[in-house]
């Protein structure tokens, strides 16, 4: 390697010197351009570990609700159950976003609204069905003209009509309970109301709100009239009401008296909303007969609908919307609503879907009377069959 001018002895060791120290530079500069890289890396990272030491050195701020919002710059704010403060709201804060209820964290010195926090509702209540409008009108509904009549009048009119009952003098009712053989239309009917009176549609199962800790069902209760409320015009439908309005009885296990907790939590929620607001109640069971008398009183569930098996013009009626958007070719609908004798809707509803399947099966674009009459037997024929078996392992076993 060529150590310095001194040691050049040609002039093709000259070139090679300089081409060793013009690629030497190169080197140094790349590793000067690296060393700037990193430089300004760590200048970041510094910045970055100063910011948030500085921000760990801040005191914790308090935790409050928005009580009313007075205007783009100030809130009256309450530190749960301490005093309320008019308070400034941050300028970086979202206005729209602030709302009575709404969570904020609070400065310790001057109390203004520096953060939104998240929403305390436990995550089984946001996870319930919520829409904010179902797509079902009145006229999915078949054959259940006198129970949606009932159901109208009572939440119905008063969502859209409330002077009328202020008028004649009287409260409309709480909360209306729909009871009959699974499969009816009761959930049908609660999310038909619900698109016609333009309100959020609010479904859990009576099961969903029990709970393994004590208490736990109790506050899960209180946050899905919470939840109610915020987006209210609303209908809260609690499907299958018997899992937690069971009648209480005098000897019970732990687990009995967590669901008698819920049950009565229930009931307080139902007496401390106003029947001519906009959030109505609506239950639905097929074991009415195990409900607790207390459930069923004046100004809780105040009407009780029965929703029963329909009868011929029922089926009829209901075949006819579950047909109405297919392609038919020489069937008797009234052939099929003879047939049917003791279905339900869901019945009525497999059976037009499962002749849909046999004419798809035929590859045709088109069902037939026989695609129905097999579908008739293969969705009844299957349920008798099962009942049957039911009733004979009965008699054996007792």
């Amino acid at each position: 390697m060529v150590s310095g001018l001194n040691d050049v002895e040609s002039p093709s060791d000259y070139d090679d010197y300089i081409t060793f120290l013009k690629r030497r530079v190169r080197q140094l500069e790349l590793q000067v351009r690296t060393l700037e890289a990193d430089k300004e890396r760590l200048e970041r990272e510094l910045s970055r570990l100063r910011m948030e030491m500085s921000r760990m050195r801040q005191p914790p701020a308090f935790a409050g609700t928005v009580i009313e919002v007075l205007d783009d710059e100030r809130a009256i704010v309450q530190n749960y159950n301490g005093p309320r403060f008019v308070v400034r709201i941050a300028p970086w804060i979202e206005r729209d976003k602030i709302k009575p209820g709404s969570r904020v964290a609070l400065d310790q010195r001057t109390m203004a609204v520096v953060e939104l926090l998240p929403s305390d509702k436990d995550p089984s209540v946001l996870g319930f069905e919520v829409i904010d409008r179902p797509r079902v009108t009145y006229r999915d509904v078949g054959g259940l003209e006198k129970q949606l009549q009932e159901l109208r009048e009572s939440v119905e009119l008063p969502l859209k009509h409330p002077d009328l009952f202020r008028k004649v003098g009287i409260d409309p009712p709480k909360g209306v309970l729909l009871y009959g053989p699974p499969g009816c239309g009761k959930t049908l009917m609660a999310k038909a109301l619900a698109n016609e009176v333009n309100a959020t549609f609010i479904k859990v199962v009576g099961s969903e709100l029990v709970r393994k800790f004590i208490g736990e069902g109790a506050r899960l209760v209180h946050e899905l009239f919470e939840l109610a409320k915020e987006k209210a015009p609303s209908i809260i439908f609690i499907d299958e009401i018997d899992a937690v309005g069971a009648k209480r009885m005098d000897e019970t296990t732990g687990g009995e008296r967590e669901v008698n907790r819920t049950l009565m939590q229930l009931l307080a929620e139902m007496d401390g909303f106003d029947p001519c607001g906009d959030v109505k109640i609506i239950a639905a069971t097929n074991r009415p007969d195990i409900l607790d008398p207390a459930l069923l009183r004046p100004g809780r569930f105040d009407r009780v609908i029965e929703v029963p098996l329909p009868n011929f013009k029922g089926r009829y009626e209901i075949i006819k919307v579950h047909t109405r958007n297919m392609n038919l070719r020489g069937v008797d609908l009234k052939v099929i609503a003879e047939m049917t004798d003791g279905a339900s809707g869901a019945d009525l509803k497999a059976i037009a879907t499962e002749a849909g399947m046999f004419a798809i099966r035929a590859r045709r674009e088109y069902v037939t009377q026989e695609d129905f009459l097999k579908a008739v037997e293969k969705v009844l024929g299957a349920e008798r069959r099962l009942a049957q078996q039911i009733a004979m392992h009965e008699v054996m076993y007792g």
